[in-house]
């Protein structure tokens, strides 16, 4: 163990205060130019809409203007406004796609013949608004590239004799010398030259802890530094390293995410041929065009229009009150059909940070003892290693008394005196290098991290940390299967195989896969979801393209703006329960949809019956499609209130 000393030598610090980084983020591609261009147009269109239908209620009912001159601004929304749509309609149409939207654009058309255009400008309204809605979300998965750019530095300290001076990242070199600073991130892959300290690589690697870092050793890009400053030797261009290369898997994971069937759509499939050939019909056995208009008013899709998108934002509104940022409505609607769930290890499963789990004392010494001397030492390290020792003296209770004479040589290990006892705590190969007395006595090698204890000169103990499953973790991996309908449950990590099978072991999962780069697990993740709907959940900017091809990516925690960026779902508790409140949610939320918008159409469907036979002209189905509207959306309101009971574990 190599814990970083309270007052690190003077070589671990820059003489110089380290220069403010430039945090800008490089030039982005217009890679979702036409998707940003459309939510645009359908937004102009939708806010339009609004404000024709206000002016057209305002000059009617506000100035009691005569109907030719309030029907301009309808007149107005109909013709700018329509028109895209409807050219937008007929391109699905040749492609032989029959939405819900497509009766909506029928529905615009019936609504001039009739020359009904305030209704006509209400679908506009309806069909621009969940398209803006639509495309906003789209996009907004794609800024997951633009925070992986934020993320790095621009520029690079790089040393040449005694001087630094900062440059821009792409002029970086292979063989330069550059300076980390702390808490900076790391801008290429490379190897220590000079400095000792620590770094946090879990977001790339999925290893959960701070790896220590001396003459040597190898570094990543985009790995954040810890307290003290470190001179590397660059090994690869920055267009090179390891960010690099997530970052165009990112790009490649995005051009290839999934493309899911919206549940309005599914619907619509069905309705919108059946309530076109009644109307066909109706116009046809009876020879009359009007009962072909009565059919497609109270046909206008309005229980699918207006009540699946109020059930859903009434879900979001709920999830939101409850820490779980829904990021893409259409995963409230897809988890349902999840069948395969695919987990990260290190802060998903896991806590992410170390924790005592064995104390493997020598004969002569007692474990009180030697975690109360151990503990009172490590008060002084600042390693992550020290908290968890810490943490473990703290459940027990014990009473600390002073260290003295605490210090450390750069890769020998943490030293000090404990009530008149000299101890020394380092690592395995250390202690066998100096020939302790009582080494003989060390036990097997085993998974996990490791510090041996050295008390008055005499090997004393082993102490072990692995990565701590959540409490929650057993029950929830338990439950998915009867309780939400999973097949499958696969642990899928960038950690170790001997870690990855610990933890599985621990919490009940049988399918693994272990050291697994971004682009490996990308791939796993492609394979499964070509043949099932697959819920991925991970925490990691290494897990964030894998998040992106699954059909459900969600992000647990804060601890990476890219992971938040490239998930669909973000719950900002570090907490599986509430990953399965947003499965009851999302489960409640379409069972209420569906409620709303099958009631809805079946209402409809009895309406269109008696317009079909001549018993309903085209304004009393106006006046009864108004009431099946404003039913289905008094009922889908419900989703936005809470039941008495949002979990199972």
């Amino acid at each position: 163990m190599n814990p970083t000393p309270k007052n690190p030598p003077a070589q671990d610090s820059p003489k110089s205060p380290a220069p403010k980084s430039s945090q800008e983020p490089a030039p982005t591609r217009a890679w979702y130019a036409p998707a940003a261009l459309w939510q645009r147009k359908t937004s102009v269109i939708a806010v339009l809409a609004l404000v024709g239908i206000a002016a057209h209620l305002a000059l009617r009912f506000g100035w009691q203007a005569t109907p030719p001159l309030s029907r301009i601004p309808l007149l107005v929304t109909l013709v700018i406004g329509g028109a895209p749509l409807l050219y937008d309609l007929l391109r699905k149409l040749l492609k032989r796609e029959f939405g819900s939207d497509l009766l909506g654009g029928i529905s615009i058309i019936t609504s001039v013949v009739l020359g009904e255009y305030l209704a006509g400008s209400i679908i506009v309204l309806m069909l621009a608004g969940g398209e803006a809605l639509e495309s906003y979300a789209l996009r907004s998965a794609s800024s997951v590239l633009a925070a992986l750019a934020k993320r790095m530095p621009s520029v690079a300290h790089r040393k040449r004799g005694s001087e630094i001076a900062d440059v821009a990242l792409p002029d970086v070199a292979v063989g330069d010398t550059l300076e980390i600073y702390p808490h900076d991130i790391c801008p290429v892959d490379g190897v220590v030259t000079g400095g000792h300290g620590v770094m946090d690589e879990s977001y790339l690697t999925g290893e959960p802890f701070q790896i220590t870092k001396t003459s040597g050793s190898s570094v990543l890009s985009g790995a954040i530094n810890g307290e003290s400053a470190l001179t590397i030797r660059t090994t690869r261009l920055a267009a090179d390293s390891r960010y690099a290369k997530i970052m165009e898997v990112m790009r490649e994971s995005e051009s290839k995410r999934p493309q899911l069937q919206r549940l309005g759509d599914q619907l619509g499939a069905i309705y919108t041929p059946v309530a076109l050939t009644v109307a066909v019909l109706a116009w046809a056995l009876s020879g009359e065009s009007l009962r072909f208009l009565a059919v497609l008013v109270i046909a206008t899709p309005c229980p699918l229009l207006l009540a699946i998108p109020i059930a859903i934002i009434g879900s979001i509104s709920l999830c939101a009150r409850r820490a779980i940022i829904v990021k893409s409505p259409v995963v409230l609607e897809q988890i349902a059909g999840c069948r395969t769930a695919i987990f990260d290890k290190t802060g998903t499963l896991t806590y992410g940070e170390p924790k005592l789990t064995e104390q493997l004392i020598a004969p002569g010494f007692g474990q009180p003892e030697v975690l109360t001397l151990v503990a009172s030492m490590e008060r002084y390290s600042k390693h992550p290693l020290a908290r968890a020792i810490l943490a473990a003296a703290k459940e027990t209770g014990l009473a600390l008394p002073e260290a003295a004479e605490v210090g450390e040589q750069p890769g020998q290990g943490l030293r000090g005196t404990v009530s008149g006892r000299q101890l020394l705590v380092t690592s395995r190969n250390k202690l066998l290098a100096q020939n302790i007395p009582g080494a003989a006595q060390l036990p097997p090698i085993a998974g996990g991290l490791e510090c041996v204890v050295v008390i008055d000169g005499r090997y004393a103990a082993a102490l072990r940390f692995r990565d701590a499953p959540r409490t929650d973790s057993r029950p929830f991996v338990s439950h998915l299967g009867p309780k939400h309908h999973f097949s499958r449950v696969m642990l899928v990590s960038g950690d170790r195989e001997s870690e990855v099978r610990y933890l599985a072991e621990q919490v009940g999962i049988t399918e693994i896969h272990a050291e697994k780069s971004p682009e490996e697990k990308l791939a796993i993740v492609r394979a499964e979801t070509a043949q099932a709907k697959t819920l991925y959940v991970g925490d990691g900017i290494n897990d964030a393209p894998a998040m992106m091809a699954a059909t459900v990516g969600m992000a647990i925690g804060q601890n990476s703006d890219v992971t938040a960026e490239a998930a669909g779902v973000v719950v900002m508790d570090n907490s599986l329960t509430k990953v399965d409140e947003f499965m009851h949610i999302s489960r409640r939320m379409r069972i209420i949809a569906l409620q709303s918008a099958v009631g809805g159409m079946i209402l409809s469907m009895v309406g269109m019956a008696f317009a079909a036979t001549g018993h309903l002209s085209p304004v009393s189905g106006a006046i009864a499609q108004e009431i099946i509207d404003v039913l289905a959306v008094l009922n889908a309101l419900r989703a936005a209130f809470p039941p008495k009971v949002l979990h199972d574990l």
